[in-house]
Formats: structure tokens, sequence, C-alpha cells
């Protein structure tokens, strides 16, 4: 599954996507899958984040959904049943990330219960990694949901479709276990629009990390002193940063801040150091002679593709 939430659901990049031979896109936000439909894109849509308030929606909207709550189970097959429909459901299952899961122990019981919603189809089961508490996928938490797999058809007689291993984190362990057992399916957001897999960063071969630039303008570029002048107190943001003291230096000022996008997820060239940022304004060291008007170019992060996408404030051109 490709993953376009990092993107806002953008029409360009699932037409890119499916153009390279995804099949089916997954998103958290059933608006952002709603505008991909609008936009004419033809998929099967997967929805990773399934509130109660938006059943009606994802019903009518998303192919699959993934599920850990019986009240929403009930939701979904009320309102399948109102359009005579058979909305497909993946169980996720807790395997030690505390994010979402049903818990191992408790999915029996949590699948002979939604056996019973007429209007729905348990198609799969999956896990979540390396997402909240950074637990790696590895041999052990993999083999769990292998057997919860083959557990969970022989009680049931059940086919599951999908037995998905988790998202980008997951790819190291794909390409070097001997044996992947019944995990078929990874939803992958990071890996194809940054180029790397998420447990150490490290680019995937014959993939590009630099798909996305964000461009910005200088707005001031002085020579100032490294150390602020005068009685220091908290910033803006309620911080009290170290600042090394190295003389006087060329700073540049470029129109970016926290408004539009997470600082910590701007890659600055080896031209320019990140010094800091408020609301509007980015600081940065120059060894370049950075002037006023000049653009320079930040790499992104998927914490700065996330936020900058979602910025009103940043505009997105697509080069094809």
């Amino acid at each position: 599954m490709g993953v376009s939430k990092a993107v806002l659901g953008e029409p360009l990049i699932a037409k890119a996507m499916i153009e390279a031979g995804i099949q089916t896109i997954a998103d958290s936000r059933i608006e952002n899958i709603e505008r991909m439909k609008e936009a004419g894109i033809i998929a099967n849509f997967v929805l990773l984040r399934t509130p109660l308030s938006r059943a009606q929606a994802i019903v009518e909207s998303a192919d699959i959904s993934l599920n850990t709550e019986m009240e929403t189970l009930n939701e979904l097959s009320t309102h399948a049943q109102k359009i005579s429909k058979i909305h497909k459901v993946i169980i996720m299952v807790e395997l030690g990330d505390l994010r979402e899961g049903v818990l191992p122990c408790d999915l029996p019981q949590f699948i002979k219960k939604a056996l019973c919603f007429s209007h729905l189809e348990i198609v799969g089961i999956g896990c979540n990694l390396a997402c909240y508490g950074g637990i790696e996928p590895d041999n052990c938490n993999m083999r769990k949901l292998s057997e919860l797999c083959r557990s969970a058809e022989n009680d049931f007689q059940l086919s599951l479709n999908y037995v998905s291993g988790g998202n980008s984190a997951n790819y190291q362990w794909y390409q070097s276990a001997d044996d992947i057992g019944r995990i078929n399916n990874l939803r992958l957001g990071e890996a194809i629009l940054l180029g790397c897999e998420t447990v150490a960063r490290t680019p995937i071969a014959g993939l590009y990390t630099q798909a996305f630039q964000l461009v910005a303008e200088v707005v001031e570029s002085k020579i100032k002193p490294s150390i602020p002048i005068g009685k220091r107190s908290q910033d803006a943001f309620g911080n009290m940063s170290a600042i090394q003291d190295r003389g006087y230096c060329r700073r540049a000022i470029i129109a970016l801040g926290r408004q539009d996008v997470s600082i910590s997820g701007l890659e600055a060239n080896k031209r320019m150091s990140i010094l800091g940022a408020s609301s509007d304004h980015l600081i940065v060291e120059s060894y370049n002679n950075l002037q006023v008007g000049d653009e320079v170019r930040f790499n992104l992060s998927y914490s700065g593709l996330l936020s900058a996408m979602t910025s009103p404030f940043i505009k997105k051109q697509f080069l094809i």
C-alpha cells in the first residue's frame, strides 16, 4: 500500500504511485481519500485511522479501514447496511509499540464479535511498529503476527487476504528475513516518498532521497554577534536554549518559521547551519555570503515533509 498522508492526499503523487504499479492507496484522513477520489484517482482506498464520528463517510469513500474498537465496527456496519454495501476491515493487533491495536489475548473474542456484523467483512489483521514507542519490527514480533493470523483462520474458518506487517520501518526486516511467514503487506509512505527506511533512516538503493525540497527567500543578511545581548529569559516558545559563542558571523534570516514547517525536519546544505527559529523567521549562519532576495533550498525529513505539505503558507509546485 502506498501511504499518501504525508502529502495530504495530493492527487498528483497518488497518480505517480499508481503509475509505478501500486494498486492500493492508504491514508489516515478520510478527507484526503475524498480529495483523491474527486480528482479521479482510481485505486483501492484504505483508511488508516477510523474515527467513530466519521463512520458514514468512511463507508462511502474507503474500501477498507483499520479498526480496533467494537463501537466503531458497529457504526460502520450500520451505515454500510443503509447503502447495501459490505465494508472491509483489517483488525489491528497491539505488538508492543503501544499505538493502536487489540491485545493479542483479546483478539479471538474480538474477532468472534466482529463476525456478527452483517455488513462487515474481516479481510486481514495487521500491526503498527516503530511509530509511537519506536519498537523495531523483528523476527519475534513478525512471527507473532503470523501465528495470530493462522490461529484466527483456523478458529473461525477465515481466509485473510491481508497480513499487514507495518510501515516503512519494516523494510530492513523484510529484506533480511529468511522467512517472512504470513506477512504479505506493508504500508509504505516515507520509504516511497523520501527513499529511506525508518529505523536507521538508511537510503534505499535505487530510490531518490531528495524528491521534495523546500525553497525559501532570504529577508535579511548581516554580520552580527553570535551571543544575544542583555539579560536572557525564555524565548517565544518557552525555551532557554544553549547558544555557543563563535564571535561575529554572517547571520541570514529566511522567510520561514515554525508556523510553516517543523524546523527539526529541515536539512540545510553544507554552506549554512540552522541556529533557530521563531514563528516566522528562520535564523541561519551563512558560510557563503547569502544576500537579501537569494533563495535557499532545504531537504526534508518526514516531519518536515508532513508539516510543509500541510501548511497553507507554502506553495506546492510539482515538476513532472
